[in-house]
């Protein structure tokens, strides 16, 4: 787009709206970020786990691959309000729970991007430690840095980061798969069959919550698109990349972990390069790592921002973040993530485990009920300039969006089974847990029901900032945007 000419490299927005003459961009862009955010060490550690924790391998693909097309579908669908609204993700979340009351969900977000970085890190500083040979822990603090640098310069330098990465990755696996064919005798492998519910449905849960993970901030990296863009090619594009990059790597990761001999766990990093062999290939390898982890923990530390500068302003009431606002909460995200992973880097994969499977208790009904109100309810029709205004038109407290949130929680433990908590029906049903689609059908379900009938005011078009004039309100058609001056 021409505006890539004039756009700034360090990013002047926020969290408040994107004006359309601020637009750029290319659908293209959403897929490699999306590829090169999931071709990365902590996708083949996921993956690996299917095995790890006691799946054979035929199962374990079948179960991941199921996973990834269920969860991308709905990473996917929250990619597409990006253009259409011109704002970060959560921010919309004011719709359903009010300006105050989006604050629950946003802040449980925010401890999802400081456990996705923390654990991110102990990965990528291993990889540095290897590559500069210094210890791990001078590996997570060089690594820290370079995500404060990425993360402060923004939206167009995170973009550009994740075409480098995308191709760094498709090199760096290609690489990968061709020396694992070379080691192992995949054949075999695949003919090792032990169907078992718990271990298939462990599979599907780690891929699906690894994608709905995403949900909370995909919008975020889509908003700058033009609005004209397609809502169907944007969900193709960013949907595609997550799920072809997320299910190579935990392909290469339950292979990995299959041929390992139990030597997998506590020495990931170190496992996959060796796979690729030693000197200057184990080089580029640690670096292709390290690189790689670069996407994902900006797009985690950026989120994170966005969703600290989303309560604040919902109670300060306005929505600019000054450039030094920015660079102190980036310092402060990232340097509690880095802090959490320097004491927890030692027992990395159990609690890995156990923190991804949990959180779907809490982001898999902000998903349904943000999605079924968009799609369904509002129909897309906001208000932005409301998300604003606690005395407007979504109030400080939404009763209906939080009263079914909790429910969609509640309603999800008796069937989780972690290391944190084990709910009373996981036994009775064979040790699976299926609470990620109880948390995803059952809240969707009541919030389509109730606000069919008792859904607050909705406008009759989306009703956008003005771009020129603060006092005049934009609104734009599903057929094109007329401007309307007062």
């Amino acid at each position: 787009m021409a505006a890539n000419d004039t756009t700034p490299l360090i990013e002047r927005r926020s969290i408040d709206y994107i004006p359309e003459a601020e637009r750029h961009g290319r659908l293209l862009s959403q897929f490699t970020l999306w590829l090169g955010a999931n071709l990365q060490i902590t996708a083949i550690v996921t993956g690996a786990l299917a095995v790890v924790l006691g799946g054979d391998v035929f199962w374990s693909l079948i179960g991941l691959l199921i996973g990834q097309l269920l969860g991308g579908g709905v990473m996917a669908l929250h990619a597409a309000q990006g253009p259409q609204l011109g704002l970060p993700q959560m921010i919309s979340s004011r719709v359903q729970f009010g300006v105050y009351g989006a604050a629950i969900p946003i802040v449980l977000v925010c401890l999802m991007y400081l456990g996705f970085t923390a654990t991110g890190t102990v990965l990528s500083g291993q990889a540095l430690g290897q590559l500069f040979g210094v210890s791990d822990s001078v590996g997570i603090l060089i690594f820290a840095s370079v995500i404060v640098l990425v993360t402060v310069l923004g939206y167009r330098v995170i973009h550009f980061i994740g075409r480098v990465a995308s191709v760094i990755g498709v090199i760096a696996f290609v690489y990968l798969f061709t020396r694992l064919m070379g080691q192992a005798d995949i054949g075999a492998l695949l003919q090792i069959r032990h169907f078992s519910w718990s271990s298939f449905l462990l599979a599907v849960s780690l891929a699906a919550s690894w994608q709905i993970a995403f949900g909370p901030y995909v919008a975020d990296y889509s908003r700058y698109l033009p609005s004209s863009t397609s809502s169907v090619k944007t969900f193709l594009a960013a949907g595609a990349g997550s799920v072809i990059g997320a299910q190579v790597a935990m392909i290469l990761g339950v292979f990995a972990a299959a041929m390992a001999n139990g030597k997998f766990a506590g020495h990931e990093v170190a496992y996959i390069v060796g796979l690729g062999g030693s000197g200057a290939a184990a080089a580029l390898l640690y670096f292709s790592i390290a690189f790689g982890k670069v996407t994902i923990s900006t797009l985690n530390s950026y989120g994170s921002f966005m969703c600290i500068a989303t309560i604040i302003s919902g109670f300060r009431g306005h929505l600019q973040v000054s450039r030094l606002q920015r660079l102190v909460f980036v310092l402060v995200i990232v340097g509690t993530a880095t802090l959490i992973a320097l004491l927890g880097q030692h027992s990395f994969l159990g609690a890995f485990k156990s923190f991804i499977l949990f959180l779907l208790a809490f982001f898999t009904p902000w998903s349904a009920i943000n999605l079924v109100d968009y799609y369904c309810i509002t129909r897309e029709r906001y208000d932005v300039p409301a998300l604003s205004d606690p005395n407007g038109r979504y109030g400080r407290w939404n009763p209906l969006g939080i009263s079914v949130y909790v429910f969609g929680v509640l309603v999800q433990l008796p069937f989780i089974s972690t290391k944190f908590y084990t709910g009373p029906l996981v036994s009775a049903l064979g040790d699976v847990d299926i609470s990620w689609i109880i948390g995803l059908v059952l809240p969707a379900a009541l919030y389509y029901l109730c606000a069919k009938k008792w859904h607050g005011s909705v406008p009759d078009q989306l009703i956008l900032p003005v771009e020129q004039d603060s006092v005049v309100a934009t609104e734009k058609s599903g057929a094109g945007r007329a401007a309307a001056q007062a």
